[in-house]
């Protein structure tokens, strides 16, 4: 199985196999089968909210390249007269810039930087885009799924209960459908804002914005996930906001860090060490499904968080590297993003699951290795 993995690695650097998790599952008797917010997916790698899902030509080739899922740009919340208390995150987008980061252990990185925060064009081009959405997720081909910014209230006030109500209901009527996906994400960038500087304020938030997501719905379930941001204090109040919000259905763990001499969001392994540290010790407790996001850089990095309870991953900056960085020779950089990522015979997601089969941490049932095996042992 190693030399036909350095094999399938050269030979798939030209073309990827029109689905890889079927080739995985013939060739090495590998199940990657993953679950994102209750959806079963094909394996487990996702691409996050951002600017990399926000057209009908993004998500058609994230598809065709043979992506589980998809979250869409984060759309700001209003009320039904076009109000948002969250307007000033609807800033259009600057260029992106990637860029190397050395963490603290001085272990290179990568991070992108931009300006923009959410979805900057009108609410009815992004109900457009959540009803293409709907119709791929349906077909089976691919799980997409929106995301949303609501009002975030200061601790003394209330929510604005309108705001909530109108944007989940010509959500869910977009999606057509009994039930609607949606992830909340707390943005990374409310590291930098002074509605995040009270610890009291933020768990506030996490225990009651999904009653307030769902009351909202009228008469549509609400299948929630919440993108957790990392706050600014220390690894313990992460502990805090992963219990707080434990009605969600699924939790995102965590968003990035803030860096407040950049007056910026950033990744790399600072971010992942953190990530890490902080679901190992929350190993123990009982947690919504998680799933994984922060400098997934390579298919060892994902069974890290998959070994911590991470049913999926969310990636975003892996997409977007220099084309040198990738070994495939051709395709779009998902495509090249998932040959490295599922096929790198030292690095890649098949490599470390037969090398725990090696060291006896993982054994085949019916003959075949379980990715969700690695998530939840026994």
């Amino acid at each position: 199985m190693r030399g036909q993995l350095e094999r399938d690695f050269e030979r798939f650097k030209r073309e990827l196999p029109p689905d890889p998790a079927a080739h995985i599952r013939e060739a090495y008797r590998i199940d990657l089968t993953a679950r994102y917010l209750g959806y079963t997916l094909a394996h487990p790698i996702g691409k996050g909210s951002g600017q990399l899902s926000l057209n009908t030509e993004q998500i058609e080739t994230d598809r065709a390249a043979g992506l589980a899922f998809v979250v869409l740009k984060t759309v700001i919340a209003e009320d039904s007269v076009g109000e948002r208390s969250m307007g000033a995150w609807a800033i259009h987008e600057t260029r992106m810039r990637v860029e190397p980061r050395a963490s603290h252990t001085g272990r290179e990185g990568w991070t992108v930087t931009w300006k923009g925060r959410g979805w900057d064009r009108s609410f009815e081009e992004y109900l457009a885009l959540v009803r293409l959405s709907a119709d791929l997720t349906r077909a089976g081909g691919m799980v997409v799924v929106p995301s949303v910014k609501y009002h975030l209230p200061r601790l003394d006030e209330p929510f604005r209960d309108a705001e909530y109500r109108y944007t989940t209901e010509r959500l869910a009527a977009a999606w057509g459908a009994d039930e609607l996906p949606l992830e909340k994400d707390f943005s990374p960038t409310l590291a930098g804002d002074p509605l995040a500087d009270e610890r009291p304020q933020i768990l506030r938030w996490l225990r009651e914005v999904p009653g307030q997501i769902r009351s909202g719905a009228g008469g549509t379930k609400v299948r929630l996930a919440v993108k957790l941001m990392n706050a600014r204090f220390d690894e313990s109040f992460q502990l805090e906001m992963l219990e707080a919000c434990s009605n969600a259905d699924a939790l995102v763990c965590f968003n990035r860090l803030w860096d407040p001499a950049l007056r910026a969001a950033y990744g790399g392994y600072d971010l992942s060490d953190r990530n890490l540290q902080v679901l190992q010790t929350a190993r123990p407790r009982p947690l919504p499904p998680l799933v994984g996001t922060g400098n997934i850089c390579s298919g060892r990095m994902l069974l890290n968080y998959a070994r911590l309870g991470c049913e999926s991953v969310e990636l975003h900056t892996f997409f977007q590297l220099p084309l040198s960085q990738y070994a495939a020779l051709a395709g779009t950089r998902t495509q090249r993003a998932l040959h490295a990522l599922l096929f790198h015979p030292q690095e890649g997601l098949v490599a470390g699951m037969l090398e725990l089969e090696a060291e006896r941490q993982l054994e085949r049932r019916n003959g075949e290795l379980r990715f969700l095996d690695v998530v939840h042992p026994g």
